[in-house]
């Protein structure tokens, strides 16, 4: 397989199964019903792309899903990692509260929309990963680390960024939800600091970062910022 990272089979099919159960748990539990259908959908979507990138990534590129894995910054951000997770769990969260309280009437139509978007966000993510190896979970400069400014990456700077925006943005109503719309949209104003926060890292470590601010102008969406 030609894994010379020492990341096992086993190991990187662990935390994914794990991230699986938890999001059903999230999900279903302050629903109180199995019958949250909503909830069925979002959750076999981010399961069967979520054993796919562990799947392809294993084979193709083993030392990404290592990356991943890695949840300890050099640069660390404890505020808005913080924010960020409160934010995510949330936007799981409250619409199983809304299910069962019947807070929210979103149109069948638009649920399906929804999920269609949160899919594209995820294949968008996934693009990224196949370009750029360094694509992980935490804001570091590695040994050997390129800047990437070919594909997703001459658009905008951040496009996994912009794939995982897209994801949050559509999560609520996707589960039936528009009062967890509320937390989802608090996602532009942290996402814009974090981006921030890892442009300052990348420039101080990143040989060429510099340069590629001038070339790619765009941080996150095309014409807009």
């Amino acid at each position: 397989m030609g894994n010379n990272t020492g990341l096992s089979t086993c190991k990187a099919y662990l935390m994914p199964v794990i991230i699986m159960i938890v999001m059903g748990l999230v999900l279903f539990l302050p629903a109180g019903s199995f019958r949250f259908w909503q909830a069925w959908i979002l959750w076999s979507i981010f399961s069967i792309l979520t054993l796919f990138i562990t799947a392809y990534f294993l084979k193709k590129d083993p030392g990404l899903l290592s990356r991943r894995m890695n949840v300890k910054e050099k640069e660390p951000q404890p505020l808005i990692i913080r924010i960020l997770s409160i934010l995510a769990m949330l936007t799981y969260v409250v619409p199983g509260f809304d299910f069962r309280f019947h807070w929210s009437a979103v149109p069948v139509w638009l649920v399906i929309v929804a999920n269609i978007m949160v899919f594209l966000g995820y294949v968008l993510i996934i693009a990224v990963f196949r370009e750029n190896s360094y694509a992980s979970t935490v804001i570091q400069v590695e040994e050997e680390q390129q800047v990437i400014s070919t594909g997703l990456y001459a658009m905008v700077r951040h496009p996994m960024y912009l794939g995982l925006l897209i994801m949050e943005l559509f999560t609520p109503l996707a589960l039936g939800s528009y009062w967890a719309l509320i937390f989802a949209i608090l996602f532009i104003p942290t996402n814009v600091s974090r981006i921030k926060k890892e442009e300052a890292v990348l420039l101080h470590g990143l040989p060429s970062y510099k340069e590629y601010l001038l070339k790619t102008r765009y941080r996150l969406i095309p014409f807009i910022w």
